[in-house]
Parts: structure tokens; C-alpha cells; sequence
């Protein structure tokens, strides 16, 4: 599976200057141009003073496809395969395929819950760490294809796909980088050379022509994967998000396999160019735990460096407690060779394991909402996994349970008391005049991250007893940002005020909620 907070106060002087130059624009409207891509992540010198570093960091955008993913909020993790049956987490490579026999396999059943909890993408184990493959291959015999279930013409990949789909949810793909079973055969971790392959590798009996083919360089086991990708990203329809993660083999240490990160990416752009490369790859980053919970302060642009043939990295380590504010753009210049727009997922799952183990129970509404205001309520993504047990469905209590949680989501944040209000701006402040005194105790925010993100600092204020009170305040904001205000506070004006910024704001929402309970 995948692998002090310190708030920076922009001087008087420079704070006013950065917001009053274009104060709070409404969102700019929907057929606003796009950034282009190639202003998600600008060079940086080992020159650059602290101020420029902060200058390039304001300039960096986000691509439509990350644009894209930051606004589905929370995502599911399906992980399925032959140790739900062997109740391993990490297999072996050396199952025998019979033991996969999901005899009441049922994806639509799967779709139906995860739309009922609220998900718009769905990812799919297409193949863990012990390799086995979760649709019939042409380039292993580890797969549904070697067992008896549906007289081996059974296709997960194929239900999975169809049934998203058929009920509006995006499809995302988990392609591990580690086989077990390839090693077993010689293939992974080989030491093969990089050499140019051509893919796909037509082999015998093989019916396809393609239109195109194309000429990467890999090593063996690095053309196993290419010819993986491009089944899955040529057969199954478009897909959403292909999920990497950085593991390697439970392999003698001297055997490491040295991935193609490079190539492997070139080719998930050719073949499906929407698609966002996570969590080991350009496009989205592992937020650096598996408890479902960002930094209290989570940048969006990060000091990231090249590694292991093109992959990115992080420039500071992966659980750095500060990966963008201005002192650690500083700590990390050193071995920054990019600021970048790379913004965080946040894994968990449901139960203890991430296969289905009938003895664990899922995490309570409660833990799971906590969860929520930890992920996507800190400029984040949510990635919730949901493991389909033994019958190939996902258990009637985590069903539920879903259920359950979308609907006290719901309750937290009911509908929006500003939505329609008189709505005023000046520099740096945005006021909200609701018509009457309304309670309120949740707070949403998001700047209009086609701007890049800027807010490093703001409060949040109530006119109460006929002066403003401060009734909260944060550091950063980015795509998405919630506070929960200890009591419920009554006021009919509302304001957001602006403290410290890189450059000027771009608030999309500011939006103020009493909850249901």
C-alpha cells in the first residue's frame, strides 16, 4: 500500500500590498481559460532569494486535469483480490489463482454504495503487490483468466468499469509497481538494462492493430508494466486517475527493481491524457500517512525534486510536519528543482486492513466525519477504501455505513446561509450581510485555485454586540478549507478578512453553515 505547524505572518506593509491589487474578483466564470500546463511547476535556482522563491510560488498553477481531481473531494479504494481470500494484506506472488472465487460478484452493488456515500471516482486494485491481475492479461498467467471462477473468463476490470460508469462514477486504476510474482519468474528485478521496447508487445495469437505503437525505454520488468497500461488504458474506456504507489518487493534488498517512472508516464499521457498520475507521479502526492488526515496547514505547491528516472519527489521528506510555507520553500531550496503544483490525497480505510478480513468492523461514523474534516476540510482529497469481501460485495455493514456517513456529511453542512446574501468587497476583506441574525457554527472556504494559492493567513469574523468579534482563523485555505467553531455563534454580518498572502486573492467561496447535529 502507499507508503509544528508554523504559520507565516506576512509584514503590515507587504500584506496590504499583496491584497489591495486586486482585492476579492468574483469567480472568474466557467469559460474562463485554463492555465496552461506548463505553469504547474516553474524552475528554481540555487540563487533565488527567499522573496523570489515566494514570487515563483504565487505564479504556480494547477493543470484542468488536477483542477479536475481537487474538486471531487472524496474518493474511493477498492482493493480486491487473492488475498481477500488468503487474509493477507501483502501477498506472495505464488497464490494459486483458484483461490479467487468471488462467486457473488456484484460491481453495480459496488457503485450503488459508493454512490450512496456521496464518492464521484472509484479505484480499483487492478493488481497489488503479489501480481495477480484482476482481468485477463495477455502477459501473465497470474490472473482471473488461470482460475476456475466463471470457467476463467471471469473479467473484474471489465464489471468494475461498466458498473462506475453506468451509475456516473469516474474510473481510477491501481497498477502496483511491485510483483511478486513477476520476480518469482525472473522478470522483476532482474537487473535488466533500460533498452527501447515497442508497446504494445504483440504476442501469439494476438488480433490487435493498433493504430499506434509506441518506443519507451524500460527494463524487462519495466515493459511488463508498460504492456500492462496498455490494456488497461486502451480496452476498459477512459479512465480517471492511474494510482501508483512506491513500493517494492518483499525481495532480497540487493535486488531492487529501478522503475520507469519516466516512460511509464509518457505513456498514461498518450493513452489517456485526462487522467491524474497519483500518488506516485506529477499530478497528485500521498499526503504522507494512511490515517485519512492532511497537515493542519497543506500546501498545494510544493518544493519537489526529479528522481529514479523522472519520478517526483519530494524535495523535504514525505512527512514533514511544513511542505510549503515560506521557511520550508527555504529548507528545501537546496534540493529543490521545482516549485510544483502537487496537491495531497489523503488514504485510509474503512476497516484496520485495506483487503476485507471478516473480523474487523468499520471505523464509526464518527471517526470517519472526523476523518472528513481532516482531509477534505484541509485543501485536501479524501481517499476512503471500501475492500469487497469474499462473496465480491462490499459488506452490508460498511454499506451502511457509507450511507451513514454521507448523510451526517450532509447534516454538518446543510444549506449555505450566505447563498444569496448581499455580499460586499474591499481589499483583502470580504463581507456577507445574511438579512437577519442566523446562527452558524461550520465555515467553508476555498480560493479559486485557477490563481494558484495565496492565502497564508486569514480570520474569520462576526458583527456581535454592535462590534466585529473574531470567531476564527486559519493559515492556509486552498481548494477546500472548513472550520468548525467551537459554540455556534448568532450574528446577521459575517466577514472574511484577509491577514497574509504571496499574492493577490481569489476567493471562490465563503460560505457559513449551522449544523443539523
Amino acid at each position: 500500500m502507499a507508503l509544528s505547524r508554523r504559520l507565516f505572518v506576512a509584514s503590515a506593509a507587504a500584506t496590504v500590498s499583496a491584497l489591495a491589487s486586486t482585492g476579492f474578483p468574483a469567480a472568474a466564470a466557467s469559460g474562463a481559460p485554463h492555465p496552461a500546463d506548463d505553469r504547474s511547476l516553474i524552475p528554481v535556482s540555487p540563487d533565488d532569494t527567499p522573496e523570489e522563491l515566494v514570487r515563483k510560488a504565487s505564479q504556480v498553477r494547477p493543470t484542468a486535469r488536477q483542477i479536475a481531481w481537487q474538486r471531487l473531494g472524496r474518493t474511493a479504494f477498492l482493493h480486491f483480490g487473492v488475498n481477500t481470500f488468503t487474509g493477507l494484506e501483502w501477498g506472495t506472488g505464488d497464490e494459486d489463482p483458484n483461490v479467487f472465487q468471488p462467486t457473488g460478484l456484484d460491481t453495480d452493488q459496488w457503485a450503488r454504495a459508493l454512490l450512496d456515500g456521496g464518492f464521484r471516482l472509484a479505484i480499483l486494485t487492478v493488481k497489488h503487490h503479489d501480481g495477480f491481475v484482476l482481468y485477463p492479461s495477455r502477459y501473465t498467467n497470474h490472473s482471473v483468466a488461470s482460475s476456475s471462477w466463471r470457467g476463467g473468463h471471469g473479467d473484474v476490470l471489465r464489471s468494475f468499469a461498466d458498473s462506475m460508469r453506468g451509475h456516473g462514477i469516474k474510473v481510477g486504476v491501481y497498477i502496483s509497481p511491485a510483483d511478486e510474482n513477476q520476480y518469482l519468474h525472473g522478470v522483476y528485478a532482474n537487473g535488466s538494462a533500460r533498452v527501447p521496447h515497442t508497446v504494445p508487445t504483440l504476442v501469439d495469437g494476438d488480433d490487435r492493430s493498433p493504430d499506434r505503437f509506441h518506443t519507451l525505454d524500460a527494463t524487462d520488468y519495466g515493459a511488463h508494466m508498460l504492456n500492462t497500461l496498455y490494456e488497461v488504458l486502451t480496452e476498459y474506456g477512459p479512465v480517471d486517475e492511474v494510482w501508483f504507489d512506491g513500493a517494492q518487493g518483499h525481495i532480497p534488498p540487493d535486488k531492487v527493481e529501478q522503475y520507469d517512472w519516466d516512460s511509464w508516464y509518457t505513456l498514461v499521457r498518450s493513452l489517456a491524457p485526462d487522467a491524474a498520475i497519483a500518488v506516485t507521479g506529477p499530478d497528485v502526492r500521498w499526503v504522507g500517512n494512511e490515517g485519512g488526515t492532511a497537515r493542519e496547514n497543506e500546501w498545494s505547491v510544493l518544493p519537489v525534486k526529479e528522481n529514479q528516472y523522472g519520478r517526483t519527489d519530494w524535495a523535504l521528506s514525505y512527512d514533514t510536519p511544513d511542505e510549503g510555507s515560506r521557511s520550508a520553500l527555504v529548507a528545501a531550496q537546496p534540493k529543490t528543482d521545482y516549485l510544483q503544483w502537487w496537491p495531497a490525497e489523503c488514504d485510509v480505510s474503512i476497516r484496520d486492513g485495506w483487503f476485507y478480513h471478516a473480523d474487523q468492523l468499520p471505523k464509526s461514523v464518527d471517526q470517519l466525519t472526523e476523518i472528513y474534516f481532516g482531509s477534505v476540510g484541509r485543501n485536501s482529497v479524501l481517499l476512503l477504501n471500501v475492500p469487497p469481501d469474499t462473496d465480491g460485495l462490499l459488506h452490508a455493514t460498511d454499506v451502511t455505513r457509507l450511507r451513514e456517513f454521507r448523510e451526517r456529511i450532509e447534516r454538518e453542512l446543510p444549506a449555505d446561509l450566505a447563498r444569496g446574501a448581499r455580499v460586499t468587497e474591499a481589499a483583502g476583506t470580504r463581507t456577507v450581510d445574511l438579512g437577519a441574525v442566523r446562527e452558524v457554527d461550520r465555515v467553508r472556504l476555498a480560493e479559486d485555485i485557477r490563481y494558484g494559492q495565496q492565502v497564508e493567513g486569514f480570520v474569520v469574523e462576526a458583527f456581535v454586540g454592535g462590534a466585529w468579534s473574531r470567531v476564527a482563523a486559519a493559515g492556509t485555505m486552498g481548494a477546500s478549507r472548513i472550520l468548525l467553531l467551537d459554540s455556534p455563534v448568532r450574528s446577521r454580518r459575517w466577514r472574511l478578512r484577509v491577514t497574509a498572502a504571496r499574492a493577490a486573492v481569489h476567493i471562490e467561496e465563503f460560505a457559513l453553515f449551522r449544523s443539523a447535529g
